[in-house]
């Protein structure tokens, strides 16, 4: 009876110990992996974009964005592929440097939906700025390759972290306006 239930044991630890392997584990989604294949290339594609910005290339810039291209910055201002290409030739600002990293990346069929981080380095009023932000860039699959069709840009806050905290009065940690006094004075 005792080896009886010694194989039995041992039968029981080897079957749990091979559904515990890592094969078992369910596996993440393409989509939100930043290693799947769709991440991957559209990463190229935004690093084309990003390069056609930087080096001031033309062609390169044509290759990315569709003609029906319709670009809403982080200011609000919205430009088309023809307005965003004679900008890149006669912008005034040299020292424009984009750099844009792909996060997620949604399949639609014929239509791609990319979301991800930028940093734009340019100049506001002479004095160089780092606008750093998050865009979404539609594509969609025009023979063989993706054109984007539409990009929006939103820049993300400033750290709070600069600002100095309130500090907490000991006597009251934190306040309920109904049941405390309050610090202002009755208007």
């Amino acid at each position: 009876m005792t080896r009886f239930l010694a194989c039995f044991s041992v039968l029981l630890f080897c079957s749990v110990a091979v559904g515990q392997t890592p094969a078992a584990a369910p596996a993440q989604s393409a989509a939100t992996t930043a290693e799947s294949p769709e991440v991957r290339e559209f990463q190229k594609i935004e690093d084309t974009w990003s390069g056609a910005v930087n080096q001031r290339d033309q062609y390169s810039l044509e290759l990315v964005l569709s003609p029906l291209f319709v670009d809403v910055a982080a200011t609000g201002d919205i430009t088309t592929r023809n307005q965003q290409v004679a900008n890149l030739i006669t912008g005034e600002d040299k020292t424009m440097h984009l750099a844009q990293r792909v996060i997620t990346v949604r399949m639609l069929g014929d239509i791609a939906v990319a979301n991800g981080t930028y940093v734009l380095h340019h100049k506001i009023n002479s004095s160089q700025v780092d606008e750093k932000g998050v865009f979404t860039h539609v594509f969609e699959r025009v023979r063989g390759g993706w054109l984007c069709i539409n990009s929006q840009r939103t820049v993300l806050r400033e750290d709070s972290n600069a600002k100095s905290k309130k500090q907490s009065n000991g006597e009251m940690p934190f306040h309920i306006p109904l049941f405390t006094r309050s610090d202002k004075k009755d208007q």
